[in-house]
């Protein structure tokens, strides 16, 4: 009887937790958006490649040379970059809205809520500094640590915005910052490790946790 009455009090001291956790981590984020964003990123890595005319670690020329001396397509290098990150962008963005709206309404929780807004806060501070960071390095003219930086200031937003989420973010951000460090003592290799970065870690990590939590 007294065991009974023990193993009850743990099942409702677990409910809490579980409502706990829900209300202050955004957990509804699908792993299949990782996997969508990792594919979008190899096809816009892709791109730049026919694009430059290259092949991946083939460093007869060094990338960012090449791309200051590139007008194909009817485009130069600057405007061509531009139009294949923002395409890879909405189309991560909009991948990963769909999967995670999807996972939600199946478990029955809300997209939205004060969870959400924390978790976004939390990303966009450290990807605007990102941002603003890398447009100082290409106005200055310093291409070859772009790619680098990207994957440094992703990884920190990953970091900082994890305690609002799974907790396995913190570790895909580790990831990145460690690629994006190594990335800026191998500048030829900066379009490699940002392939890595974005397309094959999110592929793994996406795949890992959709088995770890929804399959």
């Amino acid at each position: 009887m007294v065991m009974d009455k023990r193993n009850e009090h743990l099942e409702h001291l677990s409910e809490i937790r579980s409502l706990m956790e829900r209300s202050s981590r955004f957990i509804s984020l699908s792993g299949l958006s990782g996997v969508a964003a990792g594919f979008f990123a190899l096809l816009g890595a892709a791109a730049v490649y026919a694009y430059l005319d290259l092949v991946p670690f083939d460093h007869k020329e060094l990338y960012y040379v090449v791309a200051k001396s590139s007008s194909k397509w009817g485009m130069g290098y600057l405007e061509f970059f531009a139009l294949v990150a923002a395409i890879v962008l909405v189309f991560a963005v909009s991948s990963g809205i769909f999967f995670t709206t999807r996972k939600a309404r199946k478990k029955g929780q809300k997209i939205f809520d004060k969870a959400t807004s924390r978790l976004l806060v939390n990303l966009i501070v450290p990807l605007i500094a990102g941002g603003v960071f890398c447009l100082t390095l290409i106005r200055y003219g310093h291409f070859s640590l772009v790619a680098p930086s990207t994957l440094i200031f992703y990884g920190l937003a990953l970091v900082n915005g994890s305690k609002y989420t799974l907790n396995d973010i913190r570790y895909l951000g580790y990831l990145e910052i460690i690629l994006g460090v190594i990335a800026m003592n191998y500048l030829g290799f900066g379009l490699e490790f940002w392939a890595i970065g974005f397309g094959v870690l999110h592929i793994v990590y996406g795949t890992i946790m959709y088995f770890k939590y929804e399959h």
